[in-house]
């Protein structure tokens, strides 16, 4: 049995909270809220449950690593605040607490890691001789376990090409991802925080650059690209409403070239609604959204994965399944090796213990 502390419980933290609730192997132990009408509620308030669980969130995070946690589930926003994600992670790391997350998006791929995360991050595992093990569906899922399988299937490949394609309408996000996509704005605005010189790669060029280390490939250069639609018409959704002539879709991505030739592209295509560029790709066969692998070479690949639930739309869906490749991982994560972990150094199978009781 695994004792475990949910940090955060957003958009991603309230499905991790819930899974780690329900699972037999792990056993809650602390809850983090930053928000004070969280703080003082139990566990099970936050994430939909009704019977209660004893476990009382707090903002504490000295009194969470007193109760000496196996692992921490750290899903807090850190894209927009990296330093202080950074110390918190480091805190416990430090004091010898792995954790498994879905935040601070770089370390999906801990190999492509620029100093001033990689280092402090392995000193803390270091000290405390824990591990760290972040991923997610994208980056992550799509970006590395579906492009493998994919890949798998191929005696030869041209160029892989994994895109998102998604109505993100539904998605009740307005304050990070609305405003990070520029979502609302309009053509003489400021470019995008997301879409700014440099940022698409960062975000998205460690996803590029891993699947070329392992495919042996060499890149002459890993460039962005973003296109922005602003619609005619006035557009309402969960994301927020938006008036005529501002942006409500979006089209960019990171490419890895060889010569002036893309060979690995991770592309989104990222709409507020159906009625939003529609000269731009849509899902196939009528769906929400899908993360796709298309692998031109010898055969051809195409694979595509579409999230369902019979209550929630697919964005929380796509939530549900980020929690699952943090969660899925904990056993294995805390029996590793100190340090930071990737995808490629778990087995298959390990993230599939313990899923059917």
């Amino acid at each position: 049995m695994r004792r475990v502390v949910q940090f955060s419980t957003g958009n991603v933290g309230q499905h991790s909270l819930r899974a780690v609730i329900g699972r037999p192997d792990l056993e809650l132990v602390g809850v983090h809220a930053a928000s004070p009408d969280k703080i003082g509620r139990d566990a099970a308030q936050l994430c939909g449950l009704t019977e209660p669980t004893g476990v009382i969130a707090t903002d504490d995070l000295d009194a969470l690593i007193a109760l000496r946690p196996d692992c921490v589930v750290y899903t807090a926003l850190g894209e927009t605040r990296p330093m202080e994600a950074l110390e918190q992670m480091s805190r416990i790391l430090a004091a010898g607490i792995n954790i498994v997350g879905t935040s601070m998006v770089w370390l999906v791929t801990p190999r492509q890691l620029d100093d001033w995360l990689r280092v402090p991050l392995e000193k803390a595992c270091a000290q405390g001789n824990s591990s760290l093990y972040v991923n997610g569906i994208d980056p992550g899922y799509s970006g590395d376990t579906a492009v493998h399988a994919a890949l798998s299937l191929v005696t030869r490949a041209e160029s892989v090409t994994i895109k998102e394609v998604f109505d993100y309408g539904n998605y009740d996000d307005a304050e990070y991802t609305g405003a990070a996509m520029g979502f609302g704005t309009a053509p003489d605005d400021d470019l995008p925080m997301a879409f700014q010189p440099g940022v698409i790669v960062a975000m998205f060029g460690g996803l590029v650059r891993n699947l070329a280390a392992a495919l042996g490939v060499e890149l002459d250069d890993v460039r962005q690209r973003f296109e922005p639609w602003y619609t005619p018409e006035r557009i309402e959704c969960a994301m927020m409403t938006v008036e005529p002539g501002r942006l409500a879709g979006v089209r960019f991505a990171a490419e890895g070239v060889r010569g002036d030739r893309p060979v690995i592209t991770v592309e989104h295509t990222t709409r507020l609604t159906p009625a939003a560029a529609p000269d731009w790709e849509y899902p196939p066969n009528g769906l929400d959204g899908v993360h796709m692998v298309i692998v031109e070479g010898e055969p051809r690949i195409e694979l595509t994965t579409h999230l369902s639930h019979p209550v929630l739309d697919v964005t929380e869906a796509g939530c549900v399944s980020t929690a699952a490749r943090a969660v899925n991982a904990i056993d294995w994560v805390c029996d590793a090796p100190a340090g930071l972990i990737a995808l490629e150094d778990i087995p298959p199978t390990a993230m599939i213990r313990g899923l059917m009781w």
